[in-house]
């Protein structure tokens, strides 16, 4: 994985962290998929992925930071099997994510945000597996760590981690209490796999490293413009923000990918 730092490609990367950041700040939700998305139809996709650890990383920290320490505490012990599972789930599909072909991780990423877009606007819930009476197996610690498990995977694979936010949508938590849990779960694994990206060898040089701490600022400068406009915003018009950019970052990925093959 090698990233020219030429100007154009710097410019690229600017827009995206700034964009990105804004969508994550307007929904609480987004960053990682629209970044990663954006960045893969420019440049190598699973650099992409690894250049994103960093930025999700800050932009999460800032977004963490909405829950009061009664909130903080009590998430991180309601969701702490969801986020081990996650954890053990992120480092395996990482260690999986240098071996995967360009061309096809990049109409398989296109073909997982066109989906997530697909299944966002017809709302499709989460199965409730009942347990008997009316507790939702899924919500139970066995089912976290099935959750997290599989969850983790897909996203230290690919930075996408909807299937994530989708669970604890289906908590129906407020929104500002939706936005820091989601940020905590994610402030998790991104912590961590910035130490298995470097065991790994998935920084290619120092120079990738460096950029991708860099590009943090733009990023938590979008978030900071997103909560802004959070407060004006309805729940539709943040629906059509990000739903129409994955729409249009997804058929770029994948018309971008077919190309190669």
């Amino acid at each position: 994985m090698i990233l020219a730092l030429e100007g154009p490609i710097v410019a690229a990367m600017v827009l995206v962290m700034l964009v990105a950041g804004t969508t994550n700040g307007l929904a609480g939700f987004g960053f990682a998929l629209v970044g990663t998305m954006a960045l893969a139809t420019v440049i190598d996709p699973a650099t992409a992925v690894v250049f994103m650890i960093i930025p999700i990383l800050a932009v999460n920290l800032s977004l963490v930071r909405e829950l009061s320490r009664d909130e903080l505490q009590n998430c991180s012990r309601r969701f702490s099997p969801l986020i081990a599972a996650a954890l053990v789930g992120t480092v395996v599909g990482m260690a999986v994510l240098d071996s995967i072909p360009t061309a096809p991780l990049r109409v398989g990423l296109g073909a997982l945000t066109l989906g997530f877009v697909v299944t966002a606007q017809q709302r499709i819930p989460l199965p409730k597996w009942s347990m008997g009476g009316s507790r939702n197996i899924t919500h139970t610690r066995i089912g976290m760590v099935g959750v997290g498990g599989v969850s983790g995977l897909l996203f230290g694979g690919t930075n996408v981690g909807v299937q994530l936010i989708a669970y604890l949508r289906s908590f129906e938590l407020s929104h500002g209490l939706f936005v820091g849990v989601v940020a905590l779960v994610f402030l998790g694994l991104n912590g961590i796999r910035i130490g298995v990206a470097s065991l790994l060898g998935l920084y290619p040089n120092q120079a990738l490293l460096l950029v991708s701490i860099a590009a943090a600022v733009p990023a938590a400068i979008g978030v900071a413009i997103g909560k802004r406009l959070r407060v004006t915003a309805s729940e539709r018009s943040r629906r059509l923000v990000v739903l129409g950019l994955l729409t249009v970052i997804g058929f770029r990925l994948v018309s971008g990918g077919l190309e190669l093959i």
